[in-house]
């Protein structure tokens, strides 16, 4: 589990990628995020002022996209 969330933290970009354990779980981990379902699709809905949106989904883009090598 460590290795997991500094990875997650690696792939959040600068500012969270030297940030202790505790740090990556209270702002990647627990996010106030509702999951909701339109055309047989799940969607995550992130609040709209949040503070570490952008580091989220700069994670989330790099685990989820397809690599080429």
């Amino acid at each position: 589990a460590f290795n997991l969330i500094r990875a997650l933290g690696t792939l959040a970009g600068d500012k969270l990628a030297k940030a202790e354990t505790d740090t990556i779980r209270r702002t990647l981990i627990n996010i106030p995020a509702r999951i909701a379902r339109s055309a047989r699709r799940l969607k995550i809905r992130l609040p709209e002022n949040w503070l570490w949106a952008t580091s989220w989904l700069r994670a989330w883009d790099q685990i989820t996209t397809p690599r080429t090598d």
